[in-house]
């Protein structure tokens, strides 16, 4: 963003060095990345009289004039009249014109700073000597303008020079404004010279006009052109404003001065008309729009009738640029009727596009959802001047005034007069609350001993309204371009940056240097990673946000997630309801990149909106610690319990006693959701009975859709629920025993609806009956294909801690566990 200082200028004093400012400014408001001395570039072009101007033999548009420069230019070729003579080839050259010349040895402005600038010299054509050229406006670099030769309209005595009259002695701030992105008053020239004035102290009074936020349109020269406006949803616009205005002259210039000051900070001059809407939006931020009026009525089916609505699927609408775009229903649209006549802050459309035709215009005046701007400006690549205005949050008492001004000037400059009432939908108006701030409060946030004096004038040089409730506070109500202070540290933050935090004396804080005892929580999950990392999985960090179409591949609901307003990039537009979609996104690109048989695993929080929002009306997090392990090369066998296995080892690491039972069918736990519900199970703990989570096999629908490895299966676990049991566990140590172990085999067909986890839960319940250190563990399973039973083997390991076991003791205690699990299953000992 480029800042003329001279237009600064206008509207508050600057006495002080430029490079002193630009410090000031870097320090207390913005980095300034370049200083351009405008003068240098104009400090040879003189305003200068055609006395004659002559066909010169042998050419078909050469002319060969005389020039008076007022005497000024020195040793320079003069005829005995004291004129200079110029060879030019510009087709509205003619005597008596006040043009710009460029004398030798000066450059031509449109070269200046380019590597190789044009230096002009005196030089013979066709035989006769020109002295420099007469310059269009494309070589004052002003605009791109190259048919004629620049007329100076102004009565200028000659010889005076072109940036003195034309205010060029100047100089540009080249401005990083990504840094000014909660500050769209900035983005004005009025805005940045208050804040200037602000920062140097000095007080400043917004122009009478812009300060009018109610203004008297007066009434209209005719009262049969009507105009209705519309906003459909509320949520895409606080406000639009419209009027109609007739006769303008669509071939009238702006003022020269103005076309100087809008090159000057990169907007080229068209027209009168097309001037008035880009002046207005460079002075105060608030960017225009014009419509031809008649394209609109006729779009729109004999209406002028304005909704501003969301765009609908497969709308289309030709843009100003030549472009055709698809529309999309988060882009927010102008139309006329039903038609399309623009892309809202964007940019305006082919159908209702001024020219030279154009008699009757409309103003638009209005603000957007500065959300659904910034998706419309990474949709469609539109990085305008406007946009990047409308997107940092434009304040709807703006537009009043701003359309006020545009009629007054459409006036003066295109001859324009208004024809109707202004139309007016402000369906989002709020009111400014009033800020409540103790004097001490503002000194202790700042560290630093300003008096009420020095505060109340600080914020009165930045036209906050103040009042002093006594003793020692002070009521702050925001102007109406203020719309990023909300909150008492909003206003010390805005006394600490005025008054520059470089002011304020650096002195070291109070506080206890003894240690922080760690988050209990922080340490079970360190113990967490460190248990996984034992078991050979390699830990990621993903992004907490997630595309919608990930949602969609793990089978969840993309409706039961968050949904980012202001996405950074339009695959991070969802917070994501578990991790396991995360962690499933990133298996094949590490297939790809030739790792076969790996483990990944994520430690973090997720959000859905089942679990509901907390107290502060924010949405409930949730701690859970997930993994998935695949094996690309496998040979066969069921991946779920190469899952299984790293779980077994994690709750056995942490001494927490689990048991496994089936998932129902139809579960909408979003966790359960990507999982294979006959290949899965739930994970309880025993003690509690709490639900701990689900390990499993994924949907095919799943990995088909994520490009997984047929052997892939993993888990998803509720960290705090497993930090709750895990607090809750009392010492169980037993000693090893010096005493042989004795296995014994059993196998048991049971029916086939029978699940492998009820016979270990039932003999793992009668283990608990007895006095001797038991583990049952499986052996197989075999399940006829048309068979109605199966046949299911575990293997009981026993150990005596005081002697060693005889075949009577471990054949009566295996006998003991069997019966237990025929009794409760069902089940045939074979």
């Amino acid at each position: 963003m480029i800042i003329s200082l001279n237009w600064l200028k206008k509207f508050t004093d600057i006495d002080m060095p430029v490079d002193e400012l630009v410090k000031l400014i870097g320090a207390r408001l913005v980095e300034i990345e370049n200083v351009v001395d405008l003068g240098e570039k104009y400090k040879d072009a003189l305003i200068v009289k055609i006395v004659e101007a002559k066909k010169l033999e042998g050419s078909d548009h050469l002319n060969v004039t005389k020039i008076d420069d007022g005497g000024v230019s020195q040793n320079i070729e003069r005829d005995e009249n004291g004129h200079i003579q110029v060879v030019c080839g510009a087709p509205n050259v003619r005597a008596q014109q006040l043009v710009v010349w460029l004398p030798p040895n000066s450059v031509v402005p449109e070269t200046y700073g380019a590597d190789e600038p044009f230096l002009l010299g005196a030089r013979k054509l066709l035989g006769v000597t020109s002295n420099g050229m007469i310059a269009s406006a494309r070589e004052l670099d002003l605009y791109d303008e190259h048919e004629g030769i620049f007329e100076v309209e102004d009565d200028v005595r000659t010889g005076t020079t072109f940036a003195s009259v034309y205010e060029l002695d100047d100089f540009l701030l080249d401005i990083e404004n990504k840094s000014l992105t909660h500050r769209p008053d900035c983005f004005g020239i009025v805005g940045f010279a208050r804040e200037v004035a602000a920062i140097v102290g000095k007080p400043f009074h917004t122009p009478r006009w812009l300060a009018d936020l109610s203004p008297n349109f007066g009434n209209s020269e005719s009262g049969d052109v009507e105009i209705n406006v519309a906003i459909d949803d509320p949520e895409l616009s606080s406000r639009y404003m419209a009027v109609v205005m007739s006769e303008a002259d669509g071939n009238r210039k702006s003022p020269i001065i103005i076309q100087t000051y809008l090159a000057r900070v990169g907007v080229r001059p068209i027209s009168a008309v097309v001037d008035v809407t880009n002046y207005l939006m460079m002075l105060t931020g608030q960017p225009l729009h014009a419509f031809d009026y008649d394209k609109l009525v006729a779009v729109g089916g004999g209406k002028a009738d304005i909704h501003v609505r969301a765009g609908l699927e497969n709308e289309e609408l030709g843009l100003l640029d030549g472009k055709k775009i698809k529309i999309s229903n988060e882009d927010i649209v102008i139309s006329a009727g039903e038609t399309a006549v623009a892309l809202a802050g964007a940019m305006g459309g082919a159908n209702t596009e001024i020219d030279e035709n154009t008699k009757n215009i409309v103003i638009e005046s209005a603000t957007f959802n500065l959300y659904n701007l910034r998706a419309t400006q990474m949709r469609h690549g539109i990085f305008s001047e406007a946009i990047t205005r409308f997107t940092k949050g434009q304040p709807a008492d703006l537009t009043a005034p701003v359309l006020f001004e545009a009629s007054r000037l459409m006036n003066e400059w295109a001859g324009a007069k208004t024809v109707s009432k202004v139309a007016d939908a402000y369906p989002g108006k709020v009111e400014t609350p009033v800020i409540h701030v103790p004097q001490i409060q503002i000194n202790e946030t700042l560290g630093c001993s300003l008096d009420m004096l020095q505060i109340t004038d600080t914020l009165i040089n930045a036209e906050f309204e103040i009042d002093v409730e006594a003793p020692y506070r002070v009521l702050v109500k925001a102007p109406y371009w203020r719309a990023d202070v909300h909150i008492p540290e909003d206003v010390i933050e805005e006394v600490g940056r005025l008054n520059g935090f470089d002011n304020i004396t650096p002195t070291l804080p109070s506080r206890d240097f003894t240690a922080v005892e760690p988050n209990s929580f922080d340490v079970f999950r360190s113990l967490l990673r460190k248990i996984l990392v034992r078991a050979g999985a390699n830990e990621v960090l993903s992004y907490s946000f997630v595309h919608g179409n990930v949602l969609e591949k793990a089978g969840q609901e993309v409706n039961n997630s968050y949904k980012i307003v202001n996405s950074i990039s339009p695959d991070l537009q969802y917070y994501r309801q578990t991790l396991t979609p995360s962690l499933l996104d990133l298996v094949h690109p590490n297939v790809k990149q030739g790792f076969d048989n790996f483990a990944l695993f994520e430690i973090n929080k997720a959000h859905s909106k089942k679990d509901g929002l907390n107290d502060e009306k924010v949405p409930i997090e949730s701690e859970l610690v997930s993994l998935v392990v695949a094996n690309k090369n496998s040979q066969g066998g069921a991946p779920y319990y190469l899952a299984k296995k790293i779980l077994d080892y994690l709750c056995e690491s942490l001494g927490v006693k689990i048991r496994y039972e089936p998932i129902e069918k139809d579960s909408d736990d979003p966790i359960t959701k990507t999982f294979e519900y006959r290949r899965s199970a739930r994970l309880f703990d025993v003690q509690s009975g709490d639900i701990i989570g689900v390990v499993g096999e994924y949907k095919n629908s799943v990995i088909k859709g994520f490009k997984l490895p047929q052997s892939v299966a993993g888990f998803e676990l509720s960290s705090a629920i497993l930090f709750d049991v895990y607090k809750k566990l009392k010492p169980d140590y037993k000693p090893l025993s010096r005493y042989p172990s004795s296995e014994r085999d059993v196998c048991f067909q049971v029916n086939e609806n029978v699940t492998f986890s009820q016979i270990i839960n039932s003999a793992t319940n009668a283990l608990q009956q007895e006095k001797y250190i038991a583990v049952v563990t499986p052996i197989d399973i075999y399940e006829p294909v048309d068979g109605t039973t199966k046949n299911i083997t575990v293997r009981i390991k026993l150990t005596a801690t005081d002697h060693t076991l005889t075949g009577e003791e471990v054949n009566n205690y295996v006998d003991s566990i069997s019966n237990s699990v025929v009794i409760k299953t069902g089940a045939t000992i074979i």
